[in-house]
């Protein structure tokens, strides 16, 4: 295996952990689509275009679209806004 590959591989073993290990949902999302670019990535390398296109459209692409629209949905999103305006951190209302 070229050295480009293993390094392919060491980021999908990081992208897992740390998608597992995420506390913030909308980070674990992009995560896991950036695990799925890189799984494009590798279909590529092993020669296999229609696997890294479908990967790169449904893995990267619509998964990606439908957990950010749950999020919206189940109100996920707007509780971390909330939090952080809660705490005063980043839009500067307390100064």
């Amino acid at each position: 295996m070229t050295i480009f590959t293993c390094i392919l591989l060491g980021f999908l073993v990081v992208c897992a952990v740390a998608a597992s290990l995420s506390k913030n949902l909308l980070n674990t999302i992009l995560i896991f689509m950036s695990y799925s670019l890189i799984m494009s990535i590798i279909w590529i390398l092993l020669e296999s275009p229609d696997l890294a296109i479908t990967e790169a459209a449904v893995g990267a692409g619509v998964t990606t679209v439908l957990f950010v629209v749950t999020l919206k949905k189940i109100h996920a999103v707007i509780k971390s806004d909330e939090e952080t305006k809660k705490t005063g951190e980043g839009h500067g209302e307390n100064e």
